[in-house]
C-alpha cells in the first residue's frame, strides 16, 4: 500500500499488483488460487488512496476453470457497487495467464475466460500473459498462435514473460495486433525495449524480492557487526506523512 503511494508520488503513471508478493504476504503460494479475496483487499484500498491513478492487478488464471467462474471472481473482486447493472469496476486492468503450477492450458481455455470477461466488462484492459517462455519453452510459433488467439478472443494486450532475445521480442512485436508487454530486463533498457516495438514493461514481482533481498542484506550488515547503514533509506517521517 504505502509503496503504491511512493510510486505513484515519483511521477510513475500506472500501479499493478503481483500474485507473488500477495501470495507471500498471507503464507499461501502462488498459483494455488488462494489470494483473490487477499487482492480485492489490496485493490480496494490501493483506490481509497489512489483514487485517480490507473489501477491493474495479477489475476492468476482467473481464480478458476470456467470462463462463468473467471467472470464470478472478477465482479465479486471489483464491482464498485454489486448492485449497480452497469457493472462498473474500481480496477483499469487484469492480467491473466495461460498457466497454471507450470502446465499450460490449451488455447481456448484462455481465450474463453477472456471472452467472457470482455463480453460483461468491455471497459476493462484484459492482459493475456503468454507462459510458454516464462515455462522454459522455447517455441516462439506456439508463442505466436497464442497471440493470434487471445487477440481474437478480445484481449487489450499481449504479456510474454522471459529472459527474452531482441530478435524474439521485435518478432513478437510485429506479430501481434496489440500492445505487447515484456518483463523488466536486466539486458535491455526501456529504450531500447521500445525500438524492439514493446509498449509496456512489467516489473513483476521485481519490486517485491528486491525489497526483500535489502531488507535480508540489511540484516546481515549488523549480523556481521557492522553499524546500521541508512544512507539513502526512506525516513521514518516519509511514512507517517504519506496522505
Amino acid at each position: 500500500m504505502a509503496s503504491a503511494q511512493f510510486f505513484a508520488e515519483a511521477g510513475h503513471r500506472a500501479v499493478g499488483t503481483t500474485s507473488l508478493g500477495v501470495a507471500a504476504a498471507i503464507g499461501a503460494a502462488d498459483e494455488d488460487r488462494e489470494t483473490l479475496t487477499a487482492t480485492a483487499d489490496l485493490v480496494a484500498a490501493l483506490r481509497r488512496a489512489l483514487p485517480e491513478q490507473p489501477l491493474t492487478c495479477d489475476f492468476e488464471d482467473g481464480y478458476g476453470d470456467s470462463p462463468e467462474s473467471v467472470f464470478a471472481s472478477v465482479r465479486e473482486a471489483f464491482a464498485a457497487d454489486p448492485a449497480d447493472p452497469a457493472g462498473r469496476l474500481i480496477i483499469d486492468g487484469i492480467n491473466i495467464q495461460d498457466s497454471r503450477h507450470a502446465l499450460m492450458s490449451e488455447p481456448v481455455v484462455l481465450a474463453a475466460k477472456m471472452a467472457a470477461v470482455k463480453e460483461a466488462c468491455p471497459d476493462l484492459f484484459v492482459n493475456a500473459r503468454i507462459d510458454t517462455f516464462w515455462l522454459g519453452q522455447d517455441s516462439l510459433g506456439e508463442v505466436l498462435e497464442r497471440i493470434d488467439a487471445y487477440a481474437d478472443a478480445g484481449a487489450d494486450g499481449i504479456f510474454v514473460p522471459g529472459d527474452l532475445d531482441l530478435s524474439t521480442i521485435e518478432t513478437i512485436t510485429a506479430r501481434s495486433r496489440v500492445p505487447v508487454n515484456v518483463l523488466a530486463s536486466p539486458r535491455y533498457s526501456r529504450t531500447t525495449l521500445a525500438e524492439a516495438g514493446v509498449a509496456r514493461i512489467s516489473t513483476g514481482s521485481l519490486l517485491y524480492r528486491a525489497a526483500m533481498s535489502e531488507a535480508l542484506r540489511s540484516l546481515a550488515v549488523l549480523a556481521d557487526d557492522s553499524p546500521a547503514e541508512t544512507e539513502n533509506v526512506l525516513s521514518y517521517r516519509a511514512f507517517t506523512e504519506l496522505g
